[in-house]
């Protein structure tokens, strides 16, 4: 299906291809290692101005120096950002507002997978709360400024992963329930990520796509540290080691996000699910109305 097919008229609409990334304010979350890292040096090599969130400054600075070196933008820049902490999530908001006059791109691509339950700031289930409720709570601040920055884009990074599961556990979001180990953290990962998906449908319906669109993606099976950073025991590292030699790199699993935020021909596309650089079919739960409707509502009163 193409893009004008998703959305009919979207190919007549004024305008409809007006859209280059150079010059535009792009923000990505976890933009130090992996998917995030590649996704920071393939904007800058295409002139956006490029802030990406960093835990650890001294790396943050070093992204920036080696993407200024290959690229030739000097537009780049880090901020530290705690997704599992809603109100650091709200004061990063409104800094980000008050330094910039616009965002045009917003890219939701932090994400964690963890071997055993650990919770955030706030008391949810880290998986879960920084996966999906820490960026529930960015673009809720931040949705003023992309408003006003039209026209915008929204992008979150899902996975393929929301198909391991059935649906949503909804009383259990704090994953309480029996022994959490290795299994029960993939689980949380996989809900996340069908949360991000949901979140992504119903957001798409509260936007004017023609002035914000927002999409989420699958960027492929990656060699990130993506499931290793929690996983001390010398079996998991060559466990990671041996299957990671059967993943696609960071640059290529970044092609789909790049694609997304630059490509003229997605104006006024919303509401899609991208993988390998078109739009793909999500499972039936992540079409879910009801379910996405249900998770809005329990997001606002989590993060209220």
């Amino acid at each position: 299906m193409s893009p004008a097919e998703a959305h009919p008229g979207a190919s007549d609409a004024p305008g409809a291809l007006a859209w280059d990334i150079a010059d535009k304010v792009v923000l990505i979350t976890g933009g130090t290692t992996g998917i995030g890292r590649a996704t920071v040096e393939a904007l800058a090599a295409r002139g956006a101005h490029v802030v990406f969130t960093a835990r650890d400054a001294a790396l943050g600075q070093t992204v920036i120096d080696e993407v200024t070196a290959a690229t030739g933008n000097p537009s780049i820049e880090q901020r530290q950002l705690n997704l599992d902490d809603l109100g650091a999530v709200r004061d990063f908001a409104s800094d980000f507002a008050a330094d910039h006059p616009a965002l045009h791109v917003l890219v939701n691509n932090a994400a964690v997978m963890l071997r055993e339950r650990r919770s955030t700031v706030d008391g949810h289930e880290l998986t879960f709360g920084v996966n999906h409720l820490g960026h529930f709570q960015l673009v809720c601040s931040l949705l003023p400024l992309i408003q006003a920055s039209a026209p915008a884009r929204i992008l979150n990074v899902a996975s393929d992963a929301h198909k391991w599961v059935r649906g949503i556990d909804f009383d259990d979001l704090s994953a309480t329930n029996g022994r959490y180990g290795g299994r029960r953290g993939r689980q949380a990962y996989a809900e996340s990520k069908l949360a991000n998906m949901l979140f992504t449908r119903e957001l798409a319906k509260r936007l004017d796509p023609a002035k914000v669109t927002v999409n989420c993606l699958h960027p492929g099976a990656v060699r990130t540290r993506l499931g290793r950073d929690t996983e001390a025991t010398r079996f998991s590292e060559v466990f990671w080691t041996v299957i990671g030699t059967f993943f696609t790199t960071p640059e290529k699993g970044a092609q789909t996000t790049v694609w997304a935020a630059t490509s003229p021909e997605l104006t006024l596309v919303s509401g899609q699910y991208f993988a390998k650089s078109k739009i793909a079919s999500p499972s039936k739960k992540a079409c879910d109305d009801g379910a996405a409707a249900k998770l809005w509502k329990i997001s606002e009163d989590l993060t209220a």
